[in-house]
């Protein structure tokens, strides 16, 4: 009895250090799971498993390959219907390789955190929010995949050189917009720069549809205009960080000035919701499918919610915000879960060999939505081919600083909430004044 009391007690503090370590980064670079950056460094690995752990799996034939894997997942909606198409066909080239799915029924990162605490690891699962530094405690390596040269964000799972983890899939945010409503307007062609952008506003507020959906009341659909494009006006993606080494991170002439006076022009110009302090965001994607508003500026993930609400799918169109008149396109990319392989799996290779094949054959990037997580890949999906299409180039986020996370909560600065008071403000230079203020007293209490 005392040995199982003492079991339960270590799962338990293994649990609360665990998640001590990962509330540090929230995202704020735009990035939807980021981490600490590398700190210490730790033992080496140990892939556990067979004599032959570390062969790759690539260079094997499949047949060579056996074992059973287990792959823990959050969507729940694909067991036994998308996952069984998907095995069946990774069965033809791993005949001997059986996989079962998990579904994670509960919040998946704290489920994770669970099973790393009790050391009951599936074999394939996602990176939870845990420094980067403690990743070899629990993940093989996934350099031997031979991928590392055609993945994005290679560096956001990785620690001390080795790569742990492999996003999933890839994110960007656009103009998703009704085509219908463009041609009733008699916009013919896709804005690419700022006047014509706001040439195309002007048309669609004469033909009385609401340009665009701001959702200004709801604060978070303005996450964009203060994560995204600050970097890519500034055409730095650590720009974010930078606050960590001035006292004054929000100048009119920085990337924040100007995205956010983008922005306010266009609420000036009358190009947002009539009465921005009073909108709906689940009506407004209706709005958007019956051609009532013309456009949204968000992620990509808007789209099939858009079609959801009544639009057909080829109404629904999705171009680069031009944020500038130099008819040069930037758009942000963000990555979503990271597929990693337990160290201590007893069949690592196979596990590899799943999720080499999950990246490279399965197309869960289309059936999600997600830009390929290889470089280059073309989506098959109409939206992001003709994003694609346009010559836009896909600027990668960094992960957080975790000193300017801290400050950013030291300081209580919301940036979403800073974007509303600039955008109605008389003086929105107040506005910078009072969070610089409040950044810098923070930045100096916490000795940075």
């Amino acid at each position: 009895m005392r040995n199982k009391l003492f079991s339960l007690c270590f799962v338990i503090i293994m649990i609360f250090s665990l998640s001590l370590t990962g509330c540090g980064s929230n995202g704020n670079n735009n990035a939807a799971t980021a981490t600490d950056k590398p700190a210490e460094s730790t033992a080496p690995e140990n892939t556990g498993g067979d004599a032959a752990a570390t062969t790759e799996p690539s260079a094997a034939s499949g047949s060579e390959l056996s074992g059973k894997i287990t792959f823990l997942t959050n969507r729940t909606d694909m067991i036994g219907k998308e996952y069984d198409e998907y095995v069946k066909r990774f069965n033809e080239k791993y005949p001997n390789i059986k996989v079962e799915f998990e579904a994670s029924q509960t919040d998946y990162n704290q489920q994770a955190k669970v099973r790393m605490a009790s050391g009951e690891l599936p074999d394939v699962m996602f990176v939870p929010t845990i420094p980067n530094s403690d990743l070899p405690k629990y993940f093989a390596s996934l350099d031997d995949l031979g991928l590392n040269d055609k993945i994005t964000f290679k560096d956001f799972k990785s620690y001390e050189g080795k790569l742990y983890g492999i996003t999933t899939g890839n994110s960007t945010s656009g103009i998703v917009y009704n085509k219908k409503a463009f041609a009733d307007a008699g916009i013919t062609e896709i804005p690419k720069t700022w006047d014509e952008f706001l040439a195309a506003c002007e048309k669609l507020k004469a033909k009385g549809i609401i340009p665009l959906a701001s959702n200004f009341k709801d604060k978070w659909p303005l996450n964009d205009w203060v994560y995204a494009v600050p970097r890519i006006i500034e055409g730095k993606p650590d720009f974010p960080n930078e606050k960590l080494h001035t006292d004054t991170p929000f100048t009119m002439d920085n990337g924040y000035g100007k995205s956010l006076s983008l922005l306010r022009e266009l609420n000036e110009k009358g190009y947002l919701e009539k009465d921005i302090n009073s909108t709906n965001w689940e009506q407004s994607k209706k709005d958007i499918a019956s051609g009532k508003f013309a456009m949204y500026f968000l992620g990509n993930w808007v789209i099939n919610q858009v079609i959801g609400a009544g639009a057909t799918s080829d109404n629904v169109g999705f171009f680069p915000l031009p944020y500038d008149n130099s008819g040069t396109l930037t758009a942000p990319l963000s990555p979503d879960f990271f597929y990693a392989v337990a160290k201590d799996s007893k069949n690592v290779d196979a596990a590899k060999a799943f999720v080499k094949w999950m990246i490279e054959d399965s197309g869960y990037e289309d059936f999600a939505g997600f830009i390929s997580p290889l470089k280059g890949k073309e989506s098959k999906l109409t939206q992001l081919k003709e994003f694609q299409a346009t010559g836009v180039t896909l600027q990668e986020g960094t992960v957080d600083d975790a000193k300017v996370t801290e400050i950013t909560n030291k300081a209580q600065l919301d940036l979403p909430a800073m974007a509303q008071e600039f955008v109605l403000a008389k003086d929105p230079q107040t506005v910078f004044d009072k969070w610089n203020k409040a950044w810098a007293k923070a930045k100096k209490e916490l000795g940075y």
